[in-house]
């Protein structure tokens, strides 16, 4: 069968789909604007130390754009911080706290997935398996703990000058440094290698940190602590109070003046 068009037809069917390609490059335009405004609300929530607002916006933009590399690490980052500030030891905060760290842990890889060069992506992996291992058996911490160092030193060798992930490593050798001699022995028996932390590699690589970002109080507050467990007493007083006296940068800052200065009170007790 032969379709007969008259040229008025021809007309009528160019300018509607004309009209119809118009419209789907528009709604794919307005698609991306909405993702990048949800993201920029987001960041103005994150500026006034609304995490759980800023998480809902950035939640949002994914809805727009699933695979929005801002908006995944961005979620990550604000999953973390709301799960940092619950308040409460009853199981269903420490549930959610989990969950929370789990999503986080979920879009950063994602994050990594798109853009493997990304610092930042990296450094909330660590951060998010290390505090949901923490609810873990000693088996999953063990593991995860290889884990955590390498991506805390991939984030490293991606952008030397990211003072969270010095701050990283440097919590990490402490805490691998406090596993003692026997604790270490038998642990290795049961669970496998232990690996094995430093507490003047703590202290390196949060003055490292220091170096980098000298006013965010919470790398003052770590290497007081690491200071204390090198026994360097007067040092760590210093960094107590530098953490106390530090800017409010992040929503979390007047918790770690907080722990500055109950870890100052207890030293000056002696």
């Amino acid at each position: 069968m032969t379709i007969h068009c008259q040229e008025g037809d021809v007309k009528r069917i160019s300018v509607t789909c004309f009209l119809i390609l118009t419209f789907m490059a528009s709604g794919q335009i307005l698609l991306s604007q909405t993702a990048q405004e949800r993201i920029a609300q987001g960041d103005g929530y994150y500026s006034q130390f609304n995490d759980a607002m800023a998480l809902e916006e950035y939640l949002a933009a994914l809805q727009f754009e699933p695979e929005n590399f801002e908006a995944l690490w961005k979620v990550s980052r604000a999953m973390i911080d709301v799960a940092d500030g619950m308040s409460g030891t009853d199981k269903a905060t420490k549930d959610k706290q989990q969950k929370l760290y789990m999503d986080a842990e979920r879009h950063a890889r994602r994050a990594v997935a798109i853009n493997a060069e990304d610092s930042q992506s990296y450094f909330l992996i660590s951060s998010a398996v290390g505090k949901k291992v923490l609810q873990q058996g000693k088996k999953e911490q063990i593991n995860a703990s290889k884990e955590v160092k390498k991506v805390i030193e991939k984030a490293i060798e991606l952008d030397p000058n990211n003072d969270l992930a010095y701050h990283a490593l440097g919590r990490w050798h402490r805490r691998m440094a406090e596993i003692g001699g026997v604790s270490r022995f038998m642990g290795g028996i049961i669970y496998g290698s232990i690996p094995k932390g430093s507490f003047e590699e703590s202290e390196t690589a949060l003055k490292k940190a220091i170096e980098i970002k000298p006013d965010y109080g919470n790398h003052h507050l770590e290497l007081g602590r690491t200071y204390l467990a090198l026994k360097k007493t007067d040092l760590a007083a210093e960094e107590f109070q530098k953490c106390i006296d530090a800017p409010i940068l992040t929503s979390k800052c007047e918790a770690y003046r907080n722990e500055a200065e109950a870890e100052l009170a207890k030293l000056k007790k002696g």
